[in-house]
């Protein structure tokens, strides 16, 4: 008897919370917001990195020593990693028809963007706290 009342749902009750209607949208929000993040924090990187062009190890090192520069090269690690991460899941998403390779394709791009952006975390706080 259960079964036959199944069959009287509409079809919008059927895909009701079969997956979230919003999730595109909050995916794109979030794209657009590390995008705008990301142009202070490139534009500070790209200064710092021509204003110590010529110097030599130990003046960059006394640069990203300081509190500041230590914090904004980890924002800018993290969120760059962030955005590449969720850009090309996107992508992936979108070309990648094999529901497998699409799933393991994601979860390696994912994989590769923590470690590689763990790393990056990792290597400024030991050049600031001079490990």
């Amino acid at each position: 008897m259960a079964s036959n009342s199944k069959t009287l749902r509409s079809p919008l009750q059927i895909a009701r919370g079969l997956g979230s209607a919003k999730h595109g949208t909050e995916h794109w929000w979030h794209q657009r917001v590390t995008a705008i993040a990301l142009v202070p924090l490139t534009v500070w990187f790209v200064f710092g990195v021509i204003r110590h062009l010529g110097a030599d190890h130990a003046a960059f090192v006394a640069w990203l020593e300081s509190p500041f520069s230590a914090l904004m090269m980890v924002l800018t690690a993290v969120v760059t990693f962030h955005h590449a991460q969720a850009g090309l899941q996107v992508v992936i998403e979108d070309y990648v028809h094999n529901e497998m390779a699409k799933i393991l394709s994601i979860l390696a791009v994912k994989a590769l963007c923590f470690v590689l952006g763990a790393a990056c975390v990792i290597a400024v706080l030991k050049i600031s706290f001079g490990v």
